[in-house]
């Protein structure tokens, strides 16, 4: 889906995007969603991007894991508070993709369903003209564009690539994600946290087992399966503000394979989410004391496997003022609306926890439609005319200052 025009400018920023490469771009964007590539897997896609930035007279650096670039455009010397980063999320997903568009997925079970590749064809975009306006002298913020692996791995591509330093010399982040309840040519943003933190937990129960007729002779373990299931969320409610949204929730639980066998063994395992940073940062002791205090007062021994995932994405205050400040010189502030904080799991937080930053919900629903796809479904397309506003929004927010000044 792409649109011929746009709506008029409001201001005389450069870096608007020239028809040749829109087209360009549109089709960037389709060759990336026929070819979706799983976490880590993205070697056709890291090697399209680094072959157009190469083209583009600039110096992309694939990470050590051998998917995943960062590409610098301007001086350190020009970057008294360090560099602007860019960052895309260039993995798929392991589904179908059911579309009957000439771009659908020509991989069996892969697809492109949460945007990724609209993302990156932004990011990308957005480099090919900052670049041009570094070699007119017109770029007065050097930037760095960050082409991240693995987001939809838990717990993200997004903290071993901060572990590879990509966020050295960075003052400040931001990204967008693509958002099927806003229009086209409308972005949303919120101060404060925009997503919720997700963690996987899982809990072996453990006890002698016995016989159905005497269970005050051993570990009734179901029941103290079930009472972990039904107490343990209960009392984390109960232990923190509910206002933070703590929640833990059960997916699966296992025991037992007789009708008259006490097992000796049950599992458990589910999610925690977490509204609030903070009280995510102490979800995993609090997790562990309910979790203990139950099993320990049915007679089981329980052992807990927490797998950290991702903490709440958190917009800084001056970054989501850029965010708006560079729609607003682009398309005027009414194109901004406010977006709630979403209980879904995205892994730029971890770039948050190191650097200033915010994250934009691009919008992608054709306007008029009442219904958009929603993301990871096989069905997920987008109003291509996104590539064009995430291009412009991301040139604006590099041309004006670190608050969104000039």
């Amino acid at each position: 889906m792409s649109r011929a025009a746009d709506e008029p400018h409001t201001t005389a920023l450069p870096g608007t995007l020239p028809e040749a490469l829109r087209a360009e771009l549109i089709a960037f964007r389709r060759d990336l969603h026929m070819h979706p590539e799983l976490g880590n897997q993205e070697y056709r896609t890291t090697a399209a991007l680094k072959e157009r930035l190469e083209r583009a007279g600039l110096a992309p650096q694939v990470l050590a894991g051998g998917t995943g670039l960062v590409c610098d455009i301007g001086s350190d010397h020009d970057a008294p508070g360090g560099r602007l980063a860019l960052r895309a999320d260039i993995d798929a997903l392991p589904i179908p993709d059911t579309k009957t568009v000439d771009y659908a997925s020509t991989i069996p079970g892969r697809a492109h369903a949460c945007g990724h590749d609209v993302h990156t064809t932004v990011v990308l975009g957005a480099g090919l003209v900052l670049a041009e306006l570094a070699r007119e002298g017109r770029l007065t913020r050097p930037v760095r564009l960050l082409f991240q692996p693995a987001e939809e791995v838990l717990p993200g591509g997004a903290a071993e690539a901060v572990a590879a330093g990509v966020l050295d010399g960075v003052g400040q982040i931001l990204a967008v994600h693509c958002d099927p309840r806003v229009d086209a040519g409308r972005l949303g943003l919120r101060t404060g946290p925009i997503t919720s933190a997700c963690d996987r937990l899982e809990v072996t129960l453990e006890g002698p087992g016995g016989h159905t007729a005497r269970p005050h002779l051993t570990t009734d373990m179901v029941t103290a399966a079930a009472r972990v299931a039904v107490d343990v969320p209960a009392l984390i409610a109960r232990r923190v503000d509910a206002r933070v949204g703590l929640a833990v929730t059960w997916g699966r639980l296992e025991t037992g394979h007789a009708c008259n066998v006490i097992p000796q063994r049950a599992t458990l395992a589910g999610t925690v989410r977490c509204l609030d940073l903070n009280a995510w940062r102490q979800a995993p002791d609090l997790v562990h004391a309910a979790i203990d205090e139950v099993a320990t007062l049915h007679g089981a021994k329980s052992q807990i496997d927490y797998v950290r995932g991702v903490p709440p994405v958190v917009n800084e205050e001056d970054s989501t003022r850029l965010l708006h400040a560079a729609m607003a010189a682009r398309r005027g502030a009414a194109a901004v609306e406010d977006t709630e904080q979403s209980l879904g799991g995205e892994d730029f937080s971890w770039y948050l926890e190191h650097v200033p930053g915010a994250m934009a919900r691009l919008g992608v629903r054709p306007p008029g439609e009442l219904s958009g796809l929603d993301l990871h479904r096989g069905d997920f397309d987008v109003d291509e005319h996104a590539i064009t506003v995430g291009v412009e929004l991301f040139t604006a927010a590099a041309l004006l200052g670190p608050a969104g000044t000039e």
